[in-house]
């Protein structure tokens, strides 16, 4: 415990013991709504991490040791989250959109030493354990395929715990895409975000209600944490369904929620709209993809003064936001702010030689601030070419104007942001060039009217075979994992080529996208 000892000495505590300190300044207040219905108080949910945590530590999670959430969301994902935190780990999550040869890869690559599994992942979960790569496996509930862990925590005293980690220690590595099959994992310390936490403020009232209808695995679990920490209560959905969502908002009275905007345009299509009472609604936060100026206009009009645009990244964590007035605020063409900078971000404009343009100068956006990354986990080449002298590349273009507003026009790396996460094109053309009807092939991104992006497939059939969508979906779908499969297939006799001999996508994308 000496090591234990020396960390807690610096004085330092962890976003999960703040939010533990938060639960037990109103114990009787409820903390968590199930997506069934059942409401547990900040007491209950309080001492269920402590046992929990206590548990997880008794079997080996410790400070520097990698546990693995398989996990949807439950009142049981948030438990387990903060008590391995509690306990000293780094917490992984593996996203629904994940195939389960990808989360294998994926933890083995950080090192991980134990997977929690809860009530609604336990068919991926037996995959999983045939896979190598996978390690030990615990239940956070009954289960058929490992033991509960929460019965023989349930058993211990609830004994505050904490003081094992400091702040540059990883609370989390986030994954995101990359070319190698493995995506990349992000480093985010316990430090930048402890203070993002205490900075940021969602001016919801008090107390607020957050409707986490999106992965707690994404967003919706920092959203869910700024709540709890702030005296206010999380209510789970298992998805997003529009209906259900419009229905939730009325009956639990929620204050906030956070959509990626194609969700936003189902809840304003969705007939029962004009007949729910969404009086209690003080904000909506949405990002993630490009919005439609036009669709958002429609949306303040039926919502009210709520939207709350956000832009970030996984490395920089929140860059900026926009505020309900800022609907108004466009660039040349009607495109919409993202916003301006949050306190302590700084935003700078730069072309490729390393100088700051003025306003109006397109350029990549680059982004210094205490909330980015440590670095990739195990890459540091690709670290030292993303974060130059404590600033983010974010391999996005754009521009700031005289006020300080940022526009995002397009990105330097050819990514598709799409419901969900993001495909990189690259990964996806290497899979279908091993489908035995795929002789040659590109893959773009393409947006809709309402600004919401598809992934495209140019293929040059091979001779005698015409594949369709349906069978190159569900070949993706395998291997891949839904979030990769196309949303177009479109079969061409040649792949255009610049002149630099690259798939020239520009003109695949005006000619198949029309």
């Amino acid at each position: 415990m000496d090591r234990h000892h020396a960390v807690s000495e610096t004085g330092f505590r962890s976003y999960a013991e703040e939010l533990l300190r938060a639960l037990s300044a109103e114990p009787s207040r409820p903390a968590v709504t199930t997506a069934e219905g059942r409401v547990i108080s900040a007491a209950e949910f309080r001492d269920q991490v402590h046992r929990l945590g206590a548990e997880l530590a008794d079997r080996g999670v410790d400070r520097g040791t990698t546990v693995t959430l398989l996990t949807g969301n439950t009142a049981e994902a948030l438990a387990a989250r903060y008590a391995a935190n509690l306990a000293g780990a780094r917490v992984v999550s593996l996203y629904d959109g994940m195939s389960p040869p990808v989360m294998a890869r994926v933890m083995e690559s950080v090192d991980c030493s134990l997977l929690l599994v809860d009530d609604q992942r336990h068919a991926t979960a037996r995959e999983l354990l045939t896979l190598p790569g996978t390690p030990r496996a615990l239940a956070l509930g009954p289960g058929d395929f490992a033991e509960d862990v929460l019965t023989p925590a349930a058993r211990r005293p609830a004994r505050p715990m904490g003081g094992r980690v400091g702040p540059d220690d990883d609370w989390c590595i986030r994954h995101t895409g990359g070319t190698t099959g493995i995506p990349k994992g992000i480093r985010m310390s316990h430090g930048s975000y402890r203070l993002s936490l205490d900075r940021w403020h969602l001016d919801t009232g008090t107390p607020s209600r957050y409707l986490a209808c999106t992965s707690l695995a994404h967003l919706a679990g920092i959203f869910a944490d700024m709540t709890l920490l702030r005296g206010g209560s999380v209510v789970l959905r298992h998805g997003f369904e529009p209906g259900d969502v419009l229905a939730a908002i009325q009956r639990e009275r929620i204050t906030h929620t956070w959509l990626l905007p194609p969700l936003l345009y189902q809840l304003l299509d969705h007939p029962d709209l004009p007949r729910t009472d969404l009086s209690s609604l003080r904000r909506i936060s949405y990002g993630g993809t490009a919005a439609s100026p036009a669709r958002m206009r429609q949306a303040a009009e039926a919502l009210g003064p709520v939207l709350h645009g956000l832009y970030g990244q996984a490395e920089a964590q929140h860059i900026t936001e926009s505020g309900p007035a800022d609907l108004e605020v466009t660039g040349p063409g009607g495109q919409l702010t993202v916003g301006r900078a949050l306190p302590d971000v700084e935003i700078a404009v730069r072309d490729a030689d390393g100088t700051t343009l003025p306003p109006g100068r397109w350029g990549e956006v680059q982004v210094r601030s205490p909330y980015v990354m440590s670095g990739y986990w195990k890459r540091p080449d690709l670290t030292a070419e993303v974060l130059r002298d404590g600033w983010v590349h974010t391999g996005d273009i754009g521009y700031l104007d005289e006020d300080g507003y940022l526009y995002i026009v397009d990105r330097i790396k050819d990514m598709i942001v799409v419901v969900g996460g993001h495909v990189y094109p690259a990964e996806l053309e290497e899979l279908l060039l091993s489908h035995p009807a795929v002789a040659r092939c590109a893959v773009f991104g393409t947006r809709d009217e309402e600004s919401a992006e598809h992934v495209n497939a140019a293929v040059v059939p091979a001779p005698g075979q015409r594949p369709s969508l349906e069978e190159i979906r569900d070949f993706v779908t395998a291997r891949k994992g839904r979030l990769y499969a196309p949303d177009a297939l479109h079969l061409v006799p040649e792949i255009p080529l610049t002149a630099a001999g690259k798939p020239d996508k520009k003109l695949l994308r005006a000619r198949l996208s029309g």
